[in-house]
């Protein structure tokens, strides 16, 4: 269950991530809101209905469960993206100062759809777990098990958001180094070493095991072991859920985490069985081995999505696409990214991550042979386990091979004990081409010159940017001097006067349109655009309208242009006083007006 929640919590969290606050949305407010109430309304009826047909049992509960947390998710990315969600929680992040309390609002979203979804499965719980809940209590208790999840990231979010706000100079250097994601990784690490174990121990109740000969056993056990760990009574699902958990990978930080039920059903032997599983997991290191594994997936998210921007903007299709969905290519782009990395998060994790997870459990099933000498002990464990659970022997997930896939392969390593060395140096053999992938990947990306990748495709996203903003308002003339000052950088002279003649009509007190107008009226290579008594007109009406170097120089440009030489260079001289970051440019053209007349320069 808890696998389960933690992959679709990182579906909630990475789209929230990558989706921006569009400019306006796509539904009118009323129209927004009701189509949020109506999703919500159909997510609690439907919850009704999939606990009605649910197989009686705890088995039919999980399963109810673990289906309208997906459908949950789909509704939730339907809100996000059709309504716009984020254009109404953007205004939280203060002006993107804060962006983790505009997710934390997106996350408040799809908690709702879980609070409906538990208010149904309520009567159903307590018929199945016998335990009296009123609706806020099962609420809280619902919520505090999943808590866990999405902590490490809220608070460490937090803090990094705060730091950015606040800019300390010290800590900006050092995240901006070349070490700067290693020392990100190592904060996250001691977050999860120091914080995370008594913060799970506590958001889930977990209390220690009175002292009792039980407890006693448990301890000796571990010191024949030569291991050392609290031993914590879980009472997930009222506790009778029959199973067990570490966490915690320093030793004095370290839980034993066992329910009630796995205590009242196991016999001396099947509880040590079921130790020596647990065990197995620290003594191999699976617990780190995850912490590194997440880094992976971050690494290989980082490397596929820096790359893609550039693939599209220098597409043609990707621009076809735009016009086609009548878009702009601004969320075209962001959904043509956000796409294939969610593919790759749940790919990385339902199956990648999977091979490692179901390989750590049978590393783990192992560790009973050291421990014990034989597998008796946990297969009968196991058998308990699958018939308590509601006959589940044959039931596959992601995360864990079945219970009859695992009782067969301990069967196999009781005939061949080879097997458990050829196991582990499948485990081995596998995380070794991992790391060699994610680092081979992590150099060869980090050689790519993505500037030299986006050479030239600026400036054809921008004109799809401001082509299709000027259908949405055709009569904004900045918009079409934007658009003409593309033209002229991509040398569409006669499609950029048409842009500055329109943005003249509409803006008719702006300084940069006469100024561009001008200087194109004075320097276009199509020789039957030129104009120049026309651009000195310009010129001066735009210095009138604001004094600054560049349009000084666009009108001794122009003074030259109409045969006025000494004007030419006092206006260059006077855009010298003004603007003396650029004096050398403006330097150089007053020599060249005084070394030549304007109709020789342009031969």
């Amino acid at each position: 269950m808890i696998f389960n929640n933690l992959l679709y919590f990182l579906v909630v969290i990475f789209v929230l991530s990558l989706d921006s606050a569009p400019e306006t949305p796509r539904l009118a407010p009323a129209a927004g809101f009701f189509t949020t109430l109506s999703l919500y309304l159909f997510f609690y009826f439907l919850s009704g209905w999939v606990h009605r047909r649910a197989r009686p049992g705890s088995a039919g509960y999980f399963s109810a469960e673990k289906n309208l947390s997906m459908a949950a998710v789909l509704l939730f990315v339907f809100l996000l993206h059709f309504v716009d969600l984020k254009y109404y929680l953007h205004p939280l992040s203060l002006d993107n100062r804060l962006p983790i309390l505009e997710n934390i609002g997106g996350l408040l979203f799809f908690y709702l759809f879980l609070v409906l979804m538990w208010l149904r499965a309520r009567p159903y719980y307590l018929v199945i777990f016998q335990r009296l809940y009123s609706p806020l209590p099962f609420i809280v208790s619902n919520t505090r098990v999943n808590l866990p999840i999405i902590l490490p990231w809220l608070l460490l979010s937090l803090v990094f958001d705060l730091l950015a706000w606040f800019e300390f100079p010290a800590v900006k250097r050092i995240l901006d180094s070349p070490a700067g994601d290693l020392v990100l990784f190592a904060v996250f690490v001691f977050f999860l070493l120091l914080f995370f174990p008594p913060l799970v121990r506590w958001l889930w109740n977990c209390t220690p095991l009175p002292p009792s000969p039980l407890r006693q056993e448990i301890e000796a056990f571990f010191r024949k072991q030569k291991f050392s760990s609290e031993i914590l009574l879980w009472p997930l699902f009222e506790g009778q859920v029959v199973t067990a958990a570490i966490l915690g990978i320093l030793p004095g930080m370290r839980y034993l985490l066992i329910t009630p039920a796995l205590l009242n059903t196991m016999n001396r032997d099947e509880l040590e069985a079921v130790l020596a599983h647990e065990i197995g997991h620290v003594k191999k290191k699976h617990l780190l081995l995850y912490i590194f594994l997440f880094l992976g997936f971050s690494v290989l998210a980082g490397a596929v999505t820096e790359p893609l921007p550039f693939l599209y903007l220098g597409s043609d299709w990707f621009y076809a696409l735009s016009n086609q969905l009548n878009q702009s290519p601004e969320p075209v782009l962001a959904v043509l990214t956000a796409v294939p990395v969610l593919v790759l998060m749940l790919m990385y994790f339902r199956f990648l991550f999977g091979y490692f997870i179901r390989n750590f459990e049978r590393q783990a099933d192992l560790h009973v042979f050291k421990a014990q000498g034989h597998c008796w002990a946990l297969i009968s464990a196991f058998e308990k386990i699958a018939m308590l659970a509601g006959n589940i022997r044959e039931q596959k997930s992601w995360h864990h091979f079945g219970i009859s896939e695992r009782v067969e392969f301990l069967e196999r390593c009781e005939q061949d004990r080879s097997l458990l060395r050829k196991h582990d140096r499948k485990v081995h053999a596998s995380l070794a081409l991992y790391f060699i992938v994610i680092a081979a990947a992590t150099v060869f990306l980090g050689r790519v010159d993505y500037e030299q990748l986006a050479a030239g495709y600026e400036i054809r996203y921008m004109e799809a940017v401001i082509t299709h903003k000027l259908h949405q308002e055709p009569e904004n003339g900045l918009l079409f001097l934007l658009l003409g000052n593309i033209m002229q950088e991509k040398k569409m002279e006669r499609r950029a006067l048409q842009a500055y003649e329109r943005a003249l009509l509409l803006n008719p007190d702006h300084a940069d349109i006469y100024n561009n107008l001008s200087w194109l009226l004075l320097t276009a290579r199509d020789s039957t655009l030129l104009d120049p008594p026309r651009a000195l007109a310009l010129a001066e009406k735009a210095l009138s309208l604001d004094e600054k170097g560049y349009i000084l120089d666009t009108l001794a440009v122009a003074l030259w242009a109409n045969g006025q030489t000494e004007k030419a260079l006092a206006a260059e001289k006077r855009a010298m006083r003004i603007d003396p970051e650029n004096s050398g440019y403006y330097r150089q053209q007053a020599e060249k007006m005084a070394a030549q007349d304007w109709q020789a320069s342009r031969s």
